[in-house]
């Protein structure tokens, strides 16, 4: 019997119902010959510390460090029941096709339950890219050699094995430092969690020590043969700044009196420059969940939901975890299937769909830039726009706005710079003349994004000026600015800082060693690792913005400089990607992990640690102050004279102080984890 193993239950429909598989039974569906399972996403973990040993239930710096020699995984009490219809059905298997996601982790999901269920029978690997049914068939045509993809498991568990050892050793380490220091909170310390707060921690810093400063702009109205346009006043040297803004608002006042008195400008010279603009690559997941940031303001983890349930549920795009936005040059043939199937979704895209040029290549398709995923486009089958949400449709339409721009001409546009003098002053007016539109006109929203960015790109036609032209000056306004400091990272910008950490990292050997395109975590975790800084306390939201909140600060400064550097992580990360390319070895990289938590260990179990508590407000059971701990819902203020005393007071998702209830909340005790 033929064995298929899924990641999810919806996968697993869609492929038996192709299979021909179409018995329903417990946990699996079945046909002649063919059975197929599912593992609703990891069914077994890895062991806990108390696995090793009874001794390391309890925390303490003495046992520390903890290295297992022979690693356990144990399976999910959650899912235990559907991990036992697993286990009987591969133990029924003559040959077993995984069938998971495609990528490391939906690798790991599938390798660790064959090996834990001991199976030695042949093994071959369904690669999907899509779930519609033209995709799965292809799929199944072309099953690939299990040995292929071995190597993602290795990177996979490599990743899984280094995130225990940091996160079980150093959160105990430090978690227990801090209570010496009087910190009764958890010190939870990531692999990956950890260097992305002190991003987070470092631009609240750099937003915290701002000066603002305060300069002069003038702006001045011209006009020529009946037009209007702006010039903007260029300060003489010495009196600006290194981002050319006047410092001395005499010399800024000095210059509108002797333009407004001098009422005529001359066009010193003009110089016109054609500019090409390629159309965008099709999304990979990071770039989406950026775009859709900043365009509809949704958290990271909601786009990934939406091209989720895109891929899984409305099968109208393609797998979401990409971290590339090239396309295999195979799938030109697929073009006319693609362009049909979106104007059969969509009819009112006849217009667009007319002015495409089916024949096109741009630079999106590149198979050198291919990596184990291509970019997210739409299906080769028609899809239910009715049956999706208003976000689905909107996320939806930006992928397929990405694809259709490959097949439209180049935006094009004439960017013209205008050298004035006026009264001894000098003036430069910039304009901006399209003449193709090109790619643009897919995404309709570019326009108005483009006249929404910072005042100094505005665009404005110029008037057909020459060397020599005089000009009427109009009004002249002077304008008092002040510097404005760096803006909160919003949860798209800071995936963006993570994808590109190798622009970030100061150290110059680290940075020597980072490709650029280098980050920190995956597609795949970036969103979860976000999550679970803001479910820990580490983060709170304000509005569309992430800050930092105190225990952030207490604990960026409480661990080595080297766990909170994303440049070591990245560094880390190029080594599970020369894992996965058969460069390096899964052992290989554990002694070099286990080696280095074991130097930090032993470097800081004497540490005296200085941190500034957080003060909260007074225990609403007896008045006593207060100290922030960790349980299971969060962090929240408990009394000091805990467990006399047990009195708690919530923390809002701002990570602002709630008024206590009339009756305090009772609490059991935190337990460290």
């Amino acid at each position: 019997m033929r064995v298929y193993l899924c990641e999810k239950p919806s996968q697993g429909k869609d492929i038996a119902r192709v299979l021909g598989a179409g018995q329903r039974g417990s946990g699996c569906y079945s046909g002649p010959g063919v059975t197929v399972t599912w593992c609703i996403g990891h069914l077994v973990e890895a062991a806990p510390p108390e696995a090793y040993g009874e001794q390391y239930r309890r925390w303490s710096i003495e046992q520390l460090p903890i290295l297992p020699e022979c690693w356990r995984i144990e399976v999910k009490a959650s899912t235990a029941t559907q991990f036992k219809i697993v286990q009987q059905l591969v133990g029924q298997a003559s040959e077993l096709v995984i069938a998971t996601d495609a990528d490391r982790e939906g690798e790991m999901i599938a390798r660790e339950i064959i090996d834990l269920c001991g199976y030695r029978g042949p093994i071959q690997r369904l690669w999907l890219s899509a779930l519609n049914e033209a995709s799965i068939r292809k799929a199944l045509e072309a099953l690939k050699p299990s040995i292929e993809t071995l190597p993602l498991y290795y990177s996979a568990l490599a990743r899984s094995r280094a995130d225990w050892l940091i996160g079980m050793n150093l959160s105990r380490l430090f978690t227990v430092l801090g209570r010496q220091a009087g910190y009764q909170g958890v010190l939870s310390v990531g692999r990956v969690q950890t260097p992305t707060l002190r991003l987070v921690v470092d631009r609240d810093r750099e937003i915290a020590r701002f000066v603002s400063v305060s300069y002069w702009a003038v702006d001045v109205l011209l006009s020529h043969a009946g037009q209007s346009f702006i010039a903007n006043w260029i300060p003489p040297e010495g009196t600006t700044d290194e981002a050319s803004r006047c410092l001395q608002q005499p010399v800024a006042q000095q210059a509108v009196e002797y333009i407004r008195a001098a009422r005529e400008v001359q066009v010193l010279s003009v110089e016109t420059e054609r500019v090409r603009e390629a159309p965008p690559l099709p999304f990979d997941l990071g770039t989406l969940q950026e775009v859709c940031s900043k365009r509809f303001g949704l958290d990271v983890q909601e786009t990934l939901d939406i091209a989720q349930a895109l891929y899984e549920v409305h099968k109208a795009t393609t797998y979401p975890r990409s971290d590339a936005g090239y396309l295999p040059e195979s799938m030109l043939a697929e073009v006319p299937t693609v362009l049909d199937a979106l104007l059969a979704t969509d009819p009112g895209l006849r217009p667009l769909i007319d002015k495409l040029d089916r024949t096109q290549r741009s630079r999106a398709w590149n198979d050198r830039k291919v990596t184990a995923h291509h970019g997210i486009i739409p299906t080769l089958e028609p899809t239910h726009l009715s049956a999706m949400s208003e976000k689905e449709r909107a996320v939806y339409a930006l992928i397929r706005a990405h694809y259709l721009a490959q097949f439209l001409p180049h935006h094009e546009f004439d960017r013209t710079v205008a050298l004035l003098t006026c009264g001894g002053q000098s003036l430069q007016a910039v304009g901006k003349q399209i003449v193709e539109p090109g790619w643009h006109l897919a995404l309709p929203g570019k326009r108005q994004e483009a006249a929404d960015d910072d005042s100094a790109q505005r665009s404005q036609t110029l008037p057909a000026l020459v060397a020599g032209m005089r000009c009427t000056v109009g009004q002249v306004d002077l304008k008092a600015l002040k510097t404005q400091p760096p803006k909160p990272y919003t949860q798209g910008e800071l995936v963006r800082a993570m994808k590109g950490v190798a622009k970030l990292v100061t150290d110059l050997r680290l940075k020597a060693k980072l490709r650029e395109t280098t980050g920190i975590g995956t597609e795949a975790t970036r969103a979860s690792i976000i999550n679970g800084l803001l479910a820990r306390g580490y983060l709170v939201k304000k509005g569309r913005a992430i800050r930092a909140s105190d225990t952030a600060f207490t604990l960026i400064d409480a661990v080595p400089a080297a766990i909170a550097d994303p440049g070591t992580t990245a560094i880390w990360e190029q080594a599970l990607d020369m894992i996965e390319a058969g460069q390096m070895t899964l052992d290989a990289f554990i002694d070099k992990q286990s080696a280095w938590v074991a130097q930090l260990v032993q470097q800081h179990r004497g540490a005296v640690l200085s941190i500034k508590l957080p003060e909260g407000p007074a225990c609403p059971a007896c008045g006593a102050s207060t100290r922030q701990r960790s349980g299971r819902n969060g962090a929240f203020w408990s009394c000091s004279r805990y467990p006399d005393c047990k009195g708690t007071v919530p923390i809002d998702s701002s990570g602002s102080r709630r008024a206590p209830a009339r009756k305090p909340r009772r609490r059991s005790s935190p337990r460290a984890s």
